[in-house]
């Protein structure tokens, strides 16, 4: 059975949501977006909702609980452990992208400055983490259980 692959935002910022959520109808892409517009929400939406997003795209400066802390809490729970989430930040510091490395993101991404490239790596973005990616999280439990026996 499938089921249509869900994006969850993490973005606090109302421009930049806003932008993101336009960018993503210019992409053309069809899929659909939940925001959580702090690091709190976003850990409710994954945690105790029925909502299984496919990609996490997640900014750091967040209020509440900032992205790094939302992301180590991600990884250190066993259903969403193997959950792609992409940081989407208009952070350049080094020690931003060093520290969501060693926390488990899976890609980096600074935000464009310039929308016809944020569209455009938006629209990269979502053709790989929900095309072509093929994640632990659609192989069937069966499959998973097995291969954690070995």
């Amino acid at each position: 059975m499938s089921t249509a692959k869900l994006i969850l935002l993490v973005e606090d910022n109302l421009d930049d949501e806003e932008l993101t959520l336009r960018a993503l109808r210019k992409a053309e892409v069809p899929n659909q977006v939940v925001v959580a517009r702090d690091g709190a929400e976003a850990v409710d939406i994954l945690f105790d909702k029925d909502l299984h997003p496919q990609v996490v795209l997640l900014d750091l400066n967040l209020p509440k609980l900032d992205g790094h802390e939302v992301l180590r809490r991600i990884r250190a729970h066993e259903a969403t452990r193997h959950l792609p989430v992409v940081v989407l930040t208009s952070s350049k510091e080094d020690i931003d992208i060093t520290r969501s490395y060693q926390l488990g993101a899976n890609s980096y991404v600074r935000k464009p400055v310039d929308f016809k490239q944020f569209i455009e790596t938006l629209n990269t973005l979502s053709t790989y983490w929900l095309s072509m990616n093929h994640s632990p999280l659609e192989a069937s439990d069966a499959v998973v259980d097995s291969t954690l026996r070995r």
